[in-house]
């Protein structure tokens, strides 16, 4: 999976529509090839990514959990730790 796309699921605050779609975007852009489409292929690669963040939408609204939300500054900041870890501190 394209290391650039996050988990969406069970957050405080909720995921936004904005992540959504920057998720779909990226998820587009990994399986077209591309970062940026041809005038050709724009509105196929725009629908792409409404139709994913679309459905992407659905999946959030109907997944169920127990756990509790994660904290969105809590799981950045492991995430920076991870990093520091993996590259070192620059």
């Amino acid at each position: 999976m394209c290391r650039n796309i996050r988990p969406l699921h069970n957050f405080a605050p909720p995921t936004t529509a904005d992540e959504i779609a920057a998720a779909a975007l990226q998820y587009v852009r990994k399986i077209a090839g591309t970062t940026a489409p041809s005038q050709a292929n724009r509105a196929a690669f725009d629908e792409a990514v409404a139709t994913i963040a679309a459905a992407t939408q659905t999946l959030l609204d109907q997944l169920t959990t127990t756990a509790p939300p994660k904290d969105r500054d809590v799981e950045a900041a492991k995430a920076r730790a991870r990093n520091a870890a993996r590259f070192g501190t620059a």
